[in-house]
């Protein structure tokens, strides 16, 4: 999980790692589609926007949701990554 201004920098920084799956996310429901639909395994959130209580709130449902699979993955499985 990574916090900073925007969020922005966060997670350009994160994604830097092929392996890595950073997630801009502003609100809990954003935070569980990234987990949903592209199995994001970094959270990045926009410090200057959001509460500590809004922060709480998506950090655990994100750590709470599952990868769906099936058709997300086969969009996953098209990302190039180095071994």
């Amino acid at each position: 999980t990574g916090l900073c201004g925007s969020g922005g920098g966060i997670s350009m920084t994160s994604n830097k790692p092929q392996a890595s799956h950073a997630a801009l996310c502003w609100s809990p429901g954003i935070a569980k589609l990234s987990r949903q639909h592209n199995n994001s395994n970094v959270l990045c959130m926009p410090a200057r926007f959001i509460t500590n209580d809004e922060a709480l709130a998506m950090l655990n449902v994100w750590l709470e949701t599952e990868f769906e699979g099936g058709r997300h993955q086969r969009r996953l499985d098209k990302m190039p990554i180095a071994k």
